[in-house]
């Protein structure tokens, strides 16, 4: 009997343990300073630029938690038509576009994808340089590889600001585009 009791406290101090860890790391997304703060007790660990929201896309602001992460996710709103050779034929598809006879839709990637509301999240993409996405958080793929690597399902997810009154514009982050990938990305 002494031994169950020992395990469940055992049991629930390891339970106990994610959720400390889990609360000492949070994330703050600045919308106007178009960053992202990755905190781990109590510190500034990270800071990555990011690009939120576009105009009436815009990235939900208010107190979040991380529900779901997901290394190698995929949109299930948005994407490419591109053609039997690779070439893109519509940029801005949803599932249910039209698809010409030689084409194919593909979903957008999302890797390192960490959900902090419904179909929002923080993952890596493309940096234009000012507020583009869909509402999610586009992070630079080495940036979003360390916030991935570092939060857990629970960390909590603060959005201040406002995305119009963007403080500074920065310089876009560079394509890199492999011929074995179709789709424009800042990351391999």
């Amino acid at each position: 009997m002494k031994f169950a009791i020992r395990v469940a406290i055992a049991l629930f101090a390891l339970g106990l343990c994610g959720k400390v860890t889990a609360q000492q790391t949070r994330v703050i997304i600045s919308l106007t300073e178009q960053a992202a703060y990755l905190i781990e007790n109590g510190r500034v660990a990270i800071v990555s630029p990011i690009a939120s929201g576009k105009d009436g896309w815009g990235t939900p602001i208010g107190n979040f938690r991380i529900v779901s992460k997901d290394l190698n996710h995929r949109s299930g709103s948005f994407g490419l038509i591109v053609d039997l050779h690779g070439r893109i034929v519509n940029p801005n598809a949803s599932p249910g576009s039209e698809v010409p006879a030689g084409c194919y839709y593909l979903p957008a990637p999302m890797p390192y994808f960490m959900e902090f509301s419904r179909y929002i999240g923080m993952h890596a993409g493309y940096l234009p340089g000012y507020p583009a996405s869909h509402g999610c958080v586009r992070m630079p793929r080495d940036l979003a590889s360390e916030f991935f690597a570092r939060v857990q399902i629970g960390t909590p997810v603060r959005v201040v600001g406002n995305a119009r009154n963007v403080t500074r514009v920065r310089r876009a982050i560079p394509i890199l585009q492999s011929p074995l990938l179709r789709y424009a990305t800042n990351y391999r």
